[in-house]
């Protein structure tokens, strides 16, 4: 774990954008280390690997799901979650609106969006959420908090396309902020950008950044 990276990273993020860390295949130790020089919120995509760093470190971390999550593992996280990045499916939020309400909480999440070249990311595309939200399903979920927008941009070096991308997300947000969230202030947080394109998406108005390798180096494969 690099401290340095993390404390320059930290301090050149704008006021109300916060790091997450992705500590995917890294061990509890490293995660321990960046604890130790003050970061609080982690990034994790494979629910056995939480369930196992969640138990062994500090109860004050803000455990963030980021990875794909299918709906028979929602049970696990949901007494604990902080917040869901990718829920890519009306399916998914419900389940975890039930789980939520089981275990007597209301999870935020983000609703990810598929903005990206590739097919084989995850995430609604834009006309399918708009018409999910105009269906009004999700008023009556009270375990949930729609919080805001998720998206990965193209696993590409082309720096026009990936901003070109971010924008849509941005315009996207804005989008569904004036329709459907206007008396919501807790829909806020725009989850795109990590270690090779975050400065990018912090010019497209990210407010979450996930970013691993700069910090933990290569992954470790648990």
């Amino acid at each position: 774990m690099d401290s340095k990276v993390l404390q320059r990273i930290t301090t050149e993020l704008p006021s109300g954008t916060r790091l997450v860390a992705v500590s995917k295949y890294h061990p509890a130790e490293a995660i321990l280390e960046a604890y130790q020089a003050g970061q609080r919120i982690f990034g994790e995509s494979h629910v056995q690997e939480l369930q196992v760093k969640q138990a062994q470190l500090p109860t004050d971390i803000q455990w963030h799901f980021i990875g794909h999550l299918q709906t028979n593992k929602v049970k696990y996280i949901a007494p604990y979650v902080s917040l869901i990045h990718s829920v890519d499916s009306p399916r998914l939020l419900d389940e975890i609106n039930r789980q939520a309400l089981r275990a007597g909480r209301r999870i935020p999440c983000l609703l990810q969006i598929h903005v990206a070249q590739e097919e084989t990311k995850f995430g609604f595309l834009p006309d399918e959420l708009i018409e999910f939200l105009r269906s009004g399903h999700w008023h009556t979920l009270e375990g949930v908090e729609i919080a805001g927008l998720m998206c990965m941009a193209s696993n590409t070096d082309d720096e026009a396309q990936i901003e070109s991308e971010f924008a849509r997300a941005q315009h996207l947000f804005d989008q569904l902020k004036n329709e459907f969230f206007t008396a919501q202030p807790t829909f806020c947080e725009r989850s795109w950008g990590m270690s090779h394109d975050y400065p990018i998406a912090l010019r497209c108005g990210a407010t979450l950044v996930r970013i691993g390798s700069l910090i933990f180096g290569d992954r470790v494969y648990l």
